[in-house]
């Protein structure tokens, strides 16, 4: 298992945007960004900039006197940089210098830097391919001031813009009205004709506004992982949910499953530019996801050998690391597994790695909710690399290893979301990793006692008797288990 560059530096980011300015603090210097501390106050800095082309100078205190407060919470934890990243509402207001100096006057030391419209773009890439190392398409990170669109190439970052189209300022500059907001989309968007390259591709949605859609479309469809991060649907789907919303009166709005009351105003206007960037990009697929802006800021400050670690096996031994009984073992049963040969694809084989480092997270637990507790932990984790099929495979994988039923209620969530070829794989792995934990208890050295072959009709065990190994009744049984996923018969022999 691979250690980790840092696990205790604490990095602190702010977002100061047209709408809300966030604080997000984040521990260790490691592939996945582990996030200890997440505040968001809705300011509305940007409001009224189209009309007066300054800052909202009700808010210019405020949105001070939430600075220092953040400024306070993160030198409390402890974090070594506190930096401030300001955005569209700041570099585009006449007094945005204005408010940059009463800030940094009024937080002695404070680092703050205002971002171009490129810089925004770029950053926001680089905290997606964190997530989505081969990301194909088109990135759009909707703000209150601007939409960020930048173009990918197989995690390559091409092409890079900023659009003065946020919700809020779109909002203003159609006065009101979502027809009018149409057709400035659209004027805006053909300013790239670049976009075209995204066709057949994916479309990357990033912003609070484009999530909220995100959760209405879960919620409407019944959709059984709440993590949007990762959350993929086909174009048509994208398209009726923008329709719906961006015609749908307010009190329809309101009564809508999962609608946030903060963003009413905003949802439509949001509605409107993923309409028209499903048309001007011919995208196949959209794909929501958490990271962005403040994810790349991080990444940037990652050493370039956490920057090439894979997302999701890394995630899964930095969820190994906090419970894993023996640091050996994981290697020992992925050199055990081999002779079966149960990878026959490079996925295949990243989940298989990923599964074995989290082959012992439920040793802790009560017996009766192993299974279980494991699921969850492994379904629910942080990682920013696992789409909803990963999380589902291994979560799965995991409960099976610990003897769960696959009838169980809780495995409901990932029945829904793999396939019966899945299912079957998730089924003769977690056999197999039970099997091994049986014959060695977690220990590599008794599990170097034992080998495991197939043949063209037998799965044959061999055993070095007088070593700590022995064929009892439970091995018997799980060998036979395994034997049948794989449709052969258990042979015990001892050498």
């Amino acid at each position: 298992m691979q250690e980790n560059s840092d696990t205790k530096t604490r990095l602190a980011i702010v977002d100061l945007g047209s709408n809300s300015i966030r604080l997000v603090i984040f521990e260790g210097l490691q592939r996945n960004p582990r996030t200890i501390f997440n505040e968001k106050a809705v300011i509305g800095l940007g409001r009224g900039l189209v009309a007066t082309g300054r800052l909202n100078e009700a808010t210019v205190g405020r949105a001070i006197t939430v600075l220092r407060r953040y400024k306070a919470v993160a030198e409390g934890m402890g974090a070594q940089v506190f930096q401030i990243l300001a955005t569209a509402a700041v570099r585009d207001a006449v007094n945005g210098q204005e408010f940059v100096d009463a800030m940094t006057r009024a937080i002695p030391g404070v680092s703050a830097q205002v971002l171009s419209g490129e810089d925004e773009a770029r950053l926001s890439a680089e905290g997606l391919i964190l997530g989505f190392t081969s990301a194909d398409g088109i990135l759009a990170d909707l703000g209150g001031g601007s939409l960020e669109v930048v173009r990918l190439d197989a995690g390559r970052i091409e092409q890079a813009a900023s659009l003065p189209l946020g919700t809020i300022r779109l909002n203003e500059r159609a006065e009101d009205d979502v027809g009018r907001a149409r057709a400035i989309v659209e004027s805006e968007l053909a300013r790239l004709p670049w976009l075209r390259q995204a066709e057949g591709k994916d479309l990357f949605l990033v912003g609070g506004t484009f999530r909220a859609l995100a959760r209405m479309h879960m919620a409407q469809t019944r959709y059984p992982l709440h993590i949007v991060h990762h959350y993929a649907i086909r174009r048509e789907e994208a398209r009726d949910l923008a329709g719906v919303v961006m015609s749908a009166p307010r009190r329809s709005l309101e009564r809508m499953e999962a609608a946030p009351t903060k963003r009413l105003n905003d949802l439509p206007f949001a509605a409107v530019i993923l309409r028209r960037l499903l048309r001007a990009t011919g995208a196949a697929r959209v794909i929501f996801s958490a990271n962005g802006l403040r994810e790349g800021w991080y990444g940037r400050l990652l050493p370039e050998v956490e920057k090439r670690r894979d997302p999701l096996l890394s995630a899964a031994e930095e969820l190994s690391r906090l419970w894993l009984r023996n640091e050996e073992f994981p290697a020992a049963l992925a050199a055990w597994l081999a002779p079966l040969g149960l990878a026959s694809s490079p996925l295949d084989e990243l989940l298989l790695a990923a599964a074995v480092q989290l082959s012992d997270i439920g040793h802790r637990d009560h017996p009766d909710y192993r299974a279980e507790q494991s699921f969850l932990r492994v379904l629910r984790q942080s990682g920013v690399g696992l789409d909803h099929f990963s999380r589902a495979f291994l979560a799965l994988t995991v409960a099976l290893r610990y003897e769960a039923e696959l009838t169980s209620a809780f495995l409901a969530q990932t029945r829904a979301l793999l396939d019966t070829a899945a299912v079957a794989k998730a089924k003769t792995l977690g056999a197999a990793m039970r099997l091994a934990f049986t014959l060695s208890g977690g220990v590599a050295d008794l599990l170097a006692e034992t080998s495991i072959s197939r043949g063209p009709n037998e799965l044959v065990l061999q055993l070095r008797p007088g070593r700590g190994v022995f064929a009892g009744e439970a091995v018997s049984r799980r060998l036979d288990a395994l034997a049948a996923e794989l449709n052969l018969t258990g042979l015990i022999t001892e050498a």
